[in-house]
């Protein structure tokens, strides 16, 4: 009932808008509005880690090189050439025609400052799996740097294109201090090289940007065609559907799949589902830290994954370009196999492994989550179907990832992008390596992910990761549900293309 009643409450509140001032956007105005349900109080891609900054990260900073999606190759982009020395230090050449949106010069000392900053563990780089490699950078000619790794890391080129972002030098020595006494370094003001640049940050409501007219030419990311770009924060999908419909915004995603369908029958608005390098998991507490200690026994875990119909969520809510997965990791990624224990939908078998843990008549729960209110509503309805009564326990991501971290959550509904890194060291690397993010902290598994994460071998990485992969499902730290499958509804005035790793590259982005 939740998603039949979205379009015609959105027709209303479009009505609504209508009569009320406009809100400018879209191509007379030059102004590209997206919007998302979440909240973004910090604009720094080193001190947020939700999606929305992955995206912004792309668009307003740049890293060393970039991923060609056509051809999966890495590409310079502040750089000009990289070397592979030995297993653990590589040489950039780079570019010297870059500058900083402050008006600086990007050179070799703003690699430096940055590597040697986020490395620092003491600095509080928010998602540590996307820098923890580094070791240390130094310069070594007036366009030249060597980066030095911990260990190790294949994967390093994925991370330099996509996760490590370039700061002025010097960049964070400005920061505030916070009520703790320890420096605020998501306070300081964003500035980067990329394509757009940040002018105004409201938080939890908006950022604003406009299009750097100093960007460098000839890079792979091109010129940005459209002149201003604002993000902002509508929590309710209707009002984002209304805002659509009225004019106030150009693009919005994960629209429920019967209201896309709808869109999709309207003039003005332009519906595309698309895959992404997203998934979606449910995280079990395994050792109790919660106080509720159902599922701190394989049994009830077992129960859990027997009775949910994840084919039935992929194919009635989630759109044509999601599939089921089985291990804790994107199909796309390097290393990640699918030849792990398996969990079907077998309510009968999942009542019976109840009644053998003791729970014959079922117990009550609750489950944690922030994303697709309804997929998560429809997991509720598979348990209620075999006697687990979960509550719904909704709220933004930093609340809930605070609350993950905590040990507060018995049950938790999440999805994770990876960065959009196609390697398996940025899903189950991430949070099977003993981290806070590590619901099992098995030994095991974080030996084999560390030998997957650093060998040079790829034969050797895949056997370690599937041998991490078969446990983690093996022993259901995580029942790995489906990868996500995005419905985009954009204005019909955009010239817009999705991407399989689900950053939208407004840069590219022009009016029709």
């Amino acid at each position: 009932m939740f998603r039949k009643v979205i379009l015609g409450t959105a027709m209303a509140a479009a009505a609504t808008l209508a009569a009320t001032p406009a809100v400018f956007a879209g191509k007379a105005d030059d102004t590209l509005v997206w919007s998302t349900t979440r909240e973004v109080a910090v604009a720094d891609p080193y001190y947020n880690n939700t999606r929305e900054l992955v995206i912004m990260g792309n668009t307003v900073w740049d890293g060393l090189l970039f991923r060609n999606l056509k051809t999966g190759e890495y590409e310079p982009l502040l750089a000009t050439s990289y070397k592979w020395v030995d297993d653990v230090t590589i040489d950039f050449e780079l570019r010297d025609d870059v500058v900083f949106h402050d008006g600086s010069k990007f050179g070799p000392e703003d690699v430096v400052y940055t590597v040697n900053f986020v490395a620092n563990a003491d600095n509080g780089v928010l998602t540590q799996a996307n820098v923890k490699f580094l070791e240390s950078a130094e310069k070594t000619g007036p366009n030249s740097v060597r980066i030095k790794l911990k260990e190790p890391f294949p994967a390093a080129l994925a991370y330099f294109a996509q996760a490590v972002f370039m700061m002025p030098e010097g960049h964070y020595d400005s920061a505030p201090a916070g009520a703790d006494g320890k420096k605020d370094y998501a306070a300081v003001k964003g500035v980067g090289t990329g394509p757009y640049m940040i002018t105004n940050v409201i938080a939890g409501d908006r950022v604003e940007m406009v299009r750097n007219e100093k960007y460098f030419k000839g890079g792979p990311k091109g010129t940005a065609a459209i002149g201003k770009l604002t993000f902002r924060t509508i929590k309710e999908m209707n009002t984002q559907i209304a805002e659509m419909l009225t004019g106030g915004v150009d693009w919005i995603w994960d629209v429920p799949k019967d209201q896309a369908e709808k869109l999709g029958g309207m003039s003005n608005v332009t519906v595309t589902n698309a895959k992404t390098m997203r998934i979606s998991y449910i995280a079990f507490d395994v050792d109790g830290d919660s106080g509720d200690k159902h599922f701190m026994d394989k049994r009830v875990r077992e129960a859990v994954a027997h009775a949910i119909n994840r084919k039935s969520i992929v194919e009635n809510l989630v759109g044509s370009a999601s599939v089921v997965i089985d291990a804790a990791c994107h199909p796309d990624q390097f290393g990640c196999t699918q030849d792990v224990p398996k969990w079907d939908y077998d309510p009968a078998k999942s009542k019976a492994l109840l009644k053998e843990a003791g729970f014959e008549n079922g117990f009550e729960t609750d489950i944690y989550a922030y994303r697709q209110r309804e997929f998560t509503e429809a997991v509720i309805g598979d348990l209620a179907n075999v006697g687990i009564k979960a509550n719904l326990k909704y709220m933004q991501y930093r609340a809930l990832r605070d609350l993950v971290w905590k040990g507060v959550t018995p049950m938790n509904h999440m999805t994770w992008g990876s960065n959009s890194i196609p390697d398996v060291s940025a899903s189950a690397g991430h949070f099977f390596s003993g981290g806070k993010d590590d619901p099992a902290k098995d030994p095991s598994v974080v030996a084999a992910m560390k030998e997957g994460d650093t060998s040079v071998d790829p034969e050797v990485r895949k056997a370690k990761y599937k041998e991490a992969l078969t446990r983690i499902s093996g022993e259901l730290y995580w029942l790995p549900m489906f990868t996500y499958a995005k419905y985009y509804a954009y204005s019909s005035d955009l010239d817009f293309t999705p991407t399989s790793d689900e950053i939208p590259r407004f840069f590219t982005a022009k009016w029709k």
